[in-house]
């Protein structure tokens, strides 16, 4: 299948639920899309280009032909154009028009749109409806200048080890996000592209949304672990740890509205807010890295060797 906006190879289309092969391969392209955004940060640093104060918005939005002049006076800067070629190819730029949105007015986003019907709006983005065949569009608009969506970041707690609050987010936190997402058996989700201004646009299968306000904290996804809450405390729903591979990560809000029912009747995530798990500060204590290594390979392990968190 082909995308209706733009032309790319698609395995999502309204409701369908893609099958095994389909969403292993959505994965390995979240995947290899962190990789090459990693490769191109590497690359831009030894050009010296890039900002220390920039969560990767300038490397996300460089243009396939932006140092071709610069190309053959080193080996830096071929591999910087290499670069920038990979990830051009893991995330194209497409404009606003492309998706049926009059990019001349002020909030093209707010404006009527033949080619998409208005969903919802939330803090991190607008979601949209494709008229051709109901697959869900997330335009994730940035904030601030440089940041986009939110991930977590961490301060030491004062009644727990650490303290997990949700704060602006960058580029690579959001991709890592949608990643995560479809780790956790989410909607099926495809990043399909970034416009010249910034936004991050991402493909969804379509499903029914919860009641306002419902309890999914019996639904949450498998392989998620509960935190003891001597450990963390988050400013967000149900924090859970999760592990993908040996890298652990904080999982949260998943909230009625982040969840959907999928036409195979359950429910899937559609969102979330993560980040990688603080090893530095989570090494600081003793209890909690030794906690760490066990739920690693025991996911019911407790907070300490031969008790149950309930008696802590």
């Amino acid at each position: 299948m082909q995308d209706a906006f733009t032309g790319q190879p698609t395995v999502i289309q309204g409701r369908r639920l893609p099958g095994p092969e389909a969403r292993a391969c959505l994965q390995d392209d979240h995947e290899r899309r962190l990789e090459a955004l990693a490769r191109l940060g590497a690359a831009a640093e030894k050009c010296d280009l890039r900002a220390h104060s920039d969560p990767d918005r300038d490397l996300v939005l460089l243009a396939e032909d932006e140092v071709a002049l610069l190309e053959h006076s080193g080996r830096e800067w071929a591999e910087l154009g290499a670069a920038i070629r990979d990830f051009r190819v893991r995330l194209p730029i497409h404009r606003l028009d492309d998706f049926g949105f009059h990019a001349d007015v002020e909030h093209p986003l707010e404006e009527p749109n033949a080619r998409l019907n208005y969903l919802h709006s939330g803090v991190e983005a607008s979601a949209f409806m494709a008229v051709a065949d109901s697959s869900v569009y997330k335009f994730f608009l940035p904030r601030d200048g440089h940041f986009i969506g939110s991930e977590f970041g961490f301060r030491k707690g004062e009644e727990t080890v650490l303290y997990a609050e949700a704060v602006l987010g960058g580029y690579r936190a959001l991709f890592e996000k949608l990643l995560l997402v479809q780790a956790l058996g989410g909607m099926a989700t495809e990043v399909v592209a970034v416009t010249p201004e910034g936004i991050v646009v991402a493909k969804q299968t379509l499903g029914e949304p919860l009641p306002q306000g419902a309890d999914t904290s019996e639904f949450l996804p498998a392989g998620l672990i509960e935190i003891p809450s001597r450990f963390l405390r988050a400013n967000r729903d149900h924090p859970r740890l999760f592990f993908i591979g040996e890298r652990a990560w904080l999982v949260a809000d998943l909230h009625a509205r982040n969840l959907v029912r999928a036409v195979d009747g359950q429910l899937h995530v559609i969102d979330l807010v993560a980040a990688p798990w603080p090893a530095d500060l989570a090494a600081k204590d003793s209890s909690m890295a030794a906690w760490l290594e066990r739920v690693r390979h025991d996911p019911e392990a407790s907070a300490l060797p031969g008790a149950h968190d309930d008696d802590l």
